[in-house]
């Protein structure tokens, strides 16, 4: 089973952010409490106030000699409540867990920019913090950052029901599953994670799911006091976007989908197109690296290089000189941090030089890789990235397949996608086996929203340029952007998106549908 994600990347330190503030009592004292039942007796109660507390002197630490950490900035840390079912909206409630990052130099205030990074299972607080650091000057100087957690991610609830050895054992996997052999542990695998989930949470598991995710974003809304959302959702953050959008159209005030989700695809269809994309993201990063002025790393087939570092994996699993590291490098991890380098350009040197060092037997630069992609901590433990991924995915389809289907598409997609098909293939057997309820997502056109600003790449290899196609196609008021760039996601990469993007956020004046920014 392969980790189905398309997230921002924000700084690995950020990771650490829960162990920090796990120590702030007037947070973690709550934190996965049982819920308790409300007593009011209105039919849609209020939104629930947030309570904010300063963490400043925290997050400065955690955040200390990144890029962007000059900036004066101030951190609030806070903890609301919202209802565990809508169907019962005065019953027992969750905790969710919120960043607000507001810089010193803001002069005529417009509200919030809410935000999330994808995942689904990314942290909303890491994300507002990762882009209170990087985000354009303009932005940060008119709109109070706010990130949350959403339910069952970080610390909002976190599900938890996939042990740290098994996560391990996931990553380490055969990664290209297509001999009956490993088709066989792929399944088994799949039906482990699914039992123990199903074992943990029994009934409860249906409760992450990215419908009840928006509500929950309506509330938090109420409770910032903003009139209407102004939204930047990455990735996943684009299908929690335009759900809230069609859910709440008229709450909508600016709302910016990068790197969006495919609305209409089915899951065959897009686990084949995400094979495809990530073995073009993939070329794209050889021919760089074969361009590059000082020489490749990886020769002159950098593709012939993977397959044979793969093969050295499988023979021997590749050791590792970081101090202390007792774990070897599997084919799985050295896939894994393949995958992980495509999500953004500035990882393809890391990717080229941690390849050429593990064939000369040091993991060191791939394992650095695939942790910052699984979510695994300097301490050896792990984040619920994976657990929320699949909660939530799970919980947001009915699709099924059976054995004997994916069977037979990995041994089809292996040949045609010689990297990524076969994984692709086996993961659309995680939710055929998973046993929670299913709150499938709504169609989505948002009528009656504001104009809503839908940004797509050409060289994306998470979400396909598709995607964003049909998703602006689909909402009643959806502009396009498109970038011809590379990697995942695009604001504020460059200058053409960035201008577009910022004029839109603050003065709501969205550019003509369809404009092209060149690479």
């Amino acid at each position: 089973m392969r980790l189905n994600t398309g997230r921002l990347a924000v700084p690995s330190i950020l990771l650490a952010l829960s162990t920090v503030l796990a120590g702030c009592t007037s947070f973690s004292d709550s934190v996965g409490e049982e819920a308790a039942p409300t007593t009011s007796a209105a039919p849609e109660p209020e939104a629930a106030p947030i309570e904010w507390t300063d963490c400043n002197d925290q997050i400065q630490e955690l955040v200390a000699g990144q890029p962007g950490s000059d900036r004066d900035l101030s951190f609030e840390c806070g903890r609301t409540e919202v209802p565990i079912s809508y169907e019962e909206p005065d019953g027992a409630t969750l905790p969710l867990f919120l960043v607000r990052v507001v810089s010193g130099t803001q002069t005529d205030r417009i509200g919030s920019l809410v935000v999330n990074p994808g995942g689904p299972g990314g942290s909303g607080a890491d994300a507002a913090i990762g882009l209170a650091l990087t985000l354009p000057d303009a932005i940060i100087g008119r709109f109070d950052i706010v990130g949350f957690d959403p339910r069952g991610v970080g610390l909002s609830t976190p599900v938890e029901c996939i042990p740290d050895e098994r996560k391990e054992e996931l990553i380490a996997a055969e990664p290209r599953p297509s001999t009956a052999e490993d088709l066989d542990a792929a399944f088994a695998l799949a039906q482990e994670v699914a039992d123990g989930c199903a074992e943990e949470y029994g009934d409860a598991l249906g409760t992450f799911n990215t419908v009840d995710t928006a509500r929950d974003m309506e509330r938090l809304r109420e409770a910032l006091g903003d009139e209407k959302l102004t939204y930047l959702g990455y990735s996943y953050g684009t299908t929690l976007g335009s759900t809230y959008a069609e859910l709440f159209p008229d709450k909508v005030r600016s709302m910016v989908l990068d790197a969006a989700v495919d609305p209409d695809i089915a899951a065959r269809e897009d686990a084949e197109q995400s094979a495809a994309a990530f073995e073009a993201g993939f070329d794209a990063f050889a021919a760089n690296c074969t361009g590059l002025l000082a020489g490749c790393p990886l020769g002159a087939q950098p593709r012939q290089f993977v397959e044979q570092v793969l093969a050295q994996a499988d023979a021997t699993p590749i050791p590792s000189s970081e101090p202390g590291e007792t774990r070897s490098a599997t084919p799985g991890v050295v896939l894994t941090a393949v995958q992980a380098a495509l999500y953004d350009t500035e990882s393809w040197p890391q990717l080229a030089q941690g390849l050429a060092a593990a064939q000369a037997g040091d993991a060191r630069g791939l394992f650095s890789l695939a942790d910052s992609y699984s979510g695994r901590l300097e301490d050896g433990t792990y984040s619920n990235l994976f657990d929320a991924n699949v909660a939530i995915n799970c919980a947001d389809s009915e699709e099924r397949f059976e054995e004997r289907e994916i069977r037979a598409l990995a041994a089809e997609w292996n040949a045609q996608y010689p990297l990524f098909g076969a994984g692709s293939a086996t993961g659309l057997y995680t939710c055929s086996v998973w046993e929670a309820e299913r709150t499938p997502l709504p169609e989505r056109d948002a009528e009656g929203s504001a104009p809503i600003l839908v940004v797509g790449n050409s060289g994306d290899p998470v979400t396909p340029l598709p995607g964003a196609v049909d998703l602006a196609e689909d909402l009643d008021s959806g502009v396009l952007l498109t970038w011809q760039g590379q990697g995942h996601t695009a604001y504020p990469k460059t200058d053409c998106v960035t201008a577009a993007v910022n004029a839109y956020l603050i003065d709501q004046t969205a550019p003509m549908d369809g404009l092209t920014c060149p690479a």
